[in-house]
């Protein structure tokens, strides 16, 4: 079941007062629709600020100032009891002070979602396909493709959180010349021979020529398949440890090879008959182009050379068109640093099939660098002298490397420091978050589950709230914009930026306010309830990257 949010979320009830207000103001409703409502950076400019008075003043024709407090007014009849009271400050910005009651109210329908908080907001549900990692089955994956793995994989888990459908896809290169040099350097492995210059020198080529019997004397074809099967289900196990796994293995061989939905056509041959049929596609000097520069390429590609031979792009192309025409909204291209070309070509052959563009996004990732002892270490696959996959997670754990891999934007080159995510500190990220939901789960079993079944069961009005309370309940209402952002801007990093504030607020909270044992009417009640929201959100955020959340630690 997809996830959805509470019926009466509490930022959208304000929003929806702060419009009518501005619709009373201005007989502009569309104005409350474009204000801000932002929290303050200091806690004495109110729980929440707007800027509708300034977008108001063209409209009425007044001091921003005189139109803020009239809003001011015109909330405060909205909300009652749940608005303790409004300042006008600076050009005409209006401060918000919600009272107790408002924030306990807020609390509740953050309990009242449980684990579907901050899911659902999808304005836009879409069938989407994200394709990522897609590394050659030449080799083991190394650092890169671990960022690729966790960027892809924490998307897609956004995604669906946030309402879509996602199916994630692996695009298998079996076809072409890096796999008759598998092939090759396999065979001369098997033969006690060295592999050409241009082969592949890693000892898993050796590990490969091992496992099959005939190798030494095997045509180079099947030999080549059998050493791409191979490699396949190493990177799939390595990839499943890593807690990413596929919904789809699409191997680019099947492209070539005749498709009884087709009629017995392959994919090339009907990606070239699409384009022929839109006037896309002509021949010159014996080879056949695309009129890619008619859409945004820097030139017109060759699909066809004049030897016959198929170039990548068409295979790219076919590729392309079948996952269109199995009926996804929206196609997502995980892609590694060094196809910043590759972008525009695609982009053309997209909308050179007749797509829109806008449904294509072609996200480029960025380097990792790995750092030990304040040095870098290299990477070269076909020397085989490269850090793999398998050798980050036995060196810093899963939740260390996805975590890390994740905490920047993957737009940006990231140095990733071995000896920081080693440690069991709160210097390292990762170990703070978790280490926050242990102590909350630690909190709540000392307090028991009856008494906690109690709490969150209890009435809560009527609470005085301790500042440090009413802190980690707004953090906690942030989370489903944060969703909404992490996903439209395809931004994972985010999520951990959150996860770690909210980790933040609640050792905040935790030292300032005693939760078992609570002095008070109704106080203990209503710290364990914050404390289980916070619980919640935290582990909802680190599911959302692929890390754990541990009980205890």
């Amino acid at each position: 079941m997809s996830p959805t949010p509470a019926a009466t979320a509490p930022l959208d009830v304000l929003r929806g007062a702060l419009r009518d207000a501005a619709q009373a103001v201005g007989g502009d409703g569309h104005v409350g629709d474009r204000a801000t409502l932002e929290r303050p950076k200091r806690d004495d400019f109110g729980d929440y600020a707007t800027n509708v008075a300034m977008l108001l003043a063209p409209v009425v024709g007044g001091p921003p100032r005189d139109i803020a407090g009239k809003v001011g007014e015109e909330l405060q009849a909205r909300l009652g009891p749940l608005l303790d009271r409004v300042e006008v400050a600076g050009p005409g910005f209006l401060n918000l002070f919600l009272s107790d009651a408002w924030h306990t109210a807020a609390l509740t329908s953050v309990l009242a979602a449980g684990e579907r908080f901050g899911g659902g907001g999808a304005e836009q549900p879409e069938r989407l396909n994200v394709e990522f990692v897609s590394a050659n089955p030449t080799g083991p994956l190394h650092v890169g493709h671990a960022r690729n793995a966790a960027y892809g994989d924490a998307l897609s888990r956004i995604f669906a959180f946030h309402g879509h459908e996602v199916v994630r896809e692996y695009y298998v290169n079996d076809f072409g010349s890096q796999i008759a040099r598998l092939a090759e350097s396999v065979r001369a492995r098997a033969r006690g021979e060295e592999v050409a210059e241009d082969g592949y020198q890693g000892d898993y080529v050796q590990a490969i020529a091992n496992a099959i019997p005939d190798a030494a004397t095997m045509e180079l074809d099947p030999l080549g398949q059998k050493a791409v099967a191979l490699m396949t289900e190493r990177i799939r196990e390595s990839l499943h440890f890593f807690g990413v796994d596929f919904d789809v293995w699409f191997s680019e061989r099947s492209l070539h090879e005749p498709s009884a939905s087709l009629g017995g056509q392959d994919p090339v041959t009907h990606a070239f008959a699409t384009l022929a049929d839109l006037d896309q596609t002509y021949a010159h000097e014996d080879a056949l182009w695309l009129r890619s520069g008619q859409h945004g390429d820097d030139k017109d590609r060759v699909l066809v050379r004049s030897s016959g031979e198929h170039t990548y792009f068409a295979s790219d192309i076919a590729y392309m068109l079948d996952k269109r025409e199995r009926g996804f909204d929206r196609l997502l291209y995980v892609l590694g640093a060094d196809h910043h070309g590759y972008r525009a070509r695609m982009a053309a052959a997209y909308e050179a099939l007749g797509g829109d563009v806008a449904s294509l996004d072609l996200l480029i990732m960025q380097f990792v660098h790995l750092v030990e002892r304040g040095e870098r270490s290299s990477m070269s696959k076909r020397s085989g002298e490269f850090v793999t996959l398998d050798d980050l997670v036995a060196e810093i754990g899963v939740d260390a490397a996805r975590w890390f891999l994740l905490q920047r934007s993957h737009d940006t080159t990231i140095d990733l420091d071995l000896d920081l995510a080693r440690e069991e500190s709160a210097e390292n990220p990762v170990y703070y978050v978790q280490y926050a939901h242990a102590r909350i789960s630690s909190v709540l079993d000392k307090a028991g589950a009856d008494r906690v079944a109690a709490a969150l069961g209890a009435e809560h009005a009527g609470v005085a709230l301790h500042p440090a309370e009413k802190a980690l309940v707004k953090k906690l209402l942030a989370f489903p914009a944060e969703i909404a952002e992490a996903a439209e801007r395809r931004a994972p990093h985010r999520i951990a930026t959150y996860a770690l504030e909210v980790a933040q607020t609640f050792t905040a909270f935790y030292r300032d306010c005693q939760v078992v044992g609570a002095e008070g009417e109704g106080v203990e009640d209503l710290r364990l309830a914050v404390s289980v929201a916070a619980r919640q959100t935290i582990a909802t955020s680190l599911g959302l990257l692929g890390v754990t959340a541990p009980e205890t630690m």
